[in-house]
């Protein structure tokens, strides 16, 4: 049969593109837009690994080759039941070998003019790391930045609405950033998932208008921001968000609202704080917990938490901060796209950005 592979840069030339690894691999990141029609599940995906170590490479194939026989016979008769004649799928699993290159041979002799991806998802993984080496670089970003709770998130979905670039960091890590910063109910998505996220959005973006961005660490939660966004918009120009203390522990009050639903948890998670604070305050902070004292537990994390760490580390790592244009924010009100667009206009008229 003739030669049935394809590269990466092809892919745009399918009509579709079919991830046939178990449901584990697909969720831990897969190619935007794939399918997942899995030749094996994550239970029998086990088994024949195990019996290929185990028994013997034989036996391992053998019953492999049964599973995945059995399952793409299940996907004809259901999943790919309504495709038409002419369909064009490229089918990719782990490293472009045997499962994608069973579907991919199936198809074929059905008459489906389907393809192999080269390489699989394991050089789909390669060309978006040698990806996020070069295209974060490619744009000029404008950081807000500000201390915990003046609204820098709220100012970037304004900007958004307003008609900006806005790369929204925190909503592809699914995490605030901070330590109290996850998410309820939900789990943050691999670093593997972060990446390829990453550079679906940074592709949207037109490299001649600036894209706005939160100020962020190198870590968010448990993914990490690649190097080159990193130091890139770390270089890039600022504006400073400033809030006062009342807006700010109203805002923190409203958004971080959902860690007094589980009280022991969040105790736990002041916990961690013990060796960047004093035992003695940490407790005190967690019998505030205890006690339901919101206000006054907000009031403290602002005064001797975050202030301090925004104090330490923002001036370290965004050069042009000094020269930063200031904007008073006011996160709680009701006009935020009108903020937004007012700073807009006075990023219109300065130096710092051409918009």
């Amino acid at each position: 049969m003739k030669n049935l592979l394809v590269s990466l840069d092809q892919a745009g030339d399918f009509d579709e593109i079919i991830d046939v690894r178990t449901p584990l691999e697909f969720a831990e990141d897969h190619i935007p837009g794939a399918l997942n029609a899995p030749v094996l599940s994550n239970e029998e995906r086990v088994l024949v690994g195990t019996t290929y170590k185990q028994v013997s490479p034989f036996e391992g194939t053998r019953i492999g080759a049964a599973l995945v026989a059995r399952n793409i016979a299940h996907h004809l008769e259901t999943t790919f039941a309504d495709r038409p004649r002419n369909w064009r799928p490229l089918i990719y699993c782990w490293r472009g070998g045997k499962r994608s290159g069973s579907v991919t041979t199936l198809f074929n002799m059905i008459g489906w003019p389907a393809r192999q991806l080269d390489g699989g998802y394991k050089g789909y993984r390669r060309a978006t790391l040698d990806t996020l080496d070069t295209l974060p670089k490619k744009f000029n970003y404008i950081a807000l930045v500000g201390p915990t709770g003046s609204g820098k998130t709220r100012l970037l979905e304004a900007l958004r609405q307003a008609g900006a670039q806005t790369l929204d960091l925190e909503a592809l890590a699914a995490h605030r950033g901070s330590l109290l910063g996850a998410w309820a109910g939900i789990e943050q998505p691999s670093q593997k998932r972060f990446d390829t996220l990453l550079v679906t959005a940074l592709r949207t973006f037109d490299p001649k208008r600036p894209v706005f961005v939160e100020a962020e660490s190198r870590r968010i939660g448990s993914v990490a921001l690649p190097l080159a966004l990193l130091d890139t918009f770390h270089q890039g120009a600022c504006v400073e968000v400033l809030s006062s203390h009342e807006d700010r522990a109203a805002f923190l009050l409203h958004d971080y609202a959902h860690l007094f639903d589980d009280p022991e948890s969040l105790k736990a998670q002041l916990q961690k704080m013990i060796g960047l604070h004093s035992r003695e305050r940490v407790t005190g902070w967690q019998h505030l917990v205890d006690e339901n004292s919101r206000a006054e537990l907000a009031r403290e994390l602002i005064e001797r938490h975050y202030d301090p760490a925004y104090a330490r580390s923002s001036h370290q790592h965004f050069v042009q901060l000094p020269r930063a244009l200031q904007m008073n924010f006011r996160p709680n009100d009701a006009d935020l796209v009108e903020q937004a667009k007012a700073l807009l206009a006075q990023l219109d008229n300065n130096a710092l950005a051409v918009i």
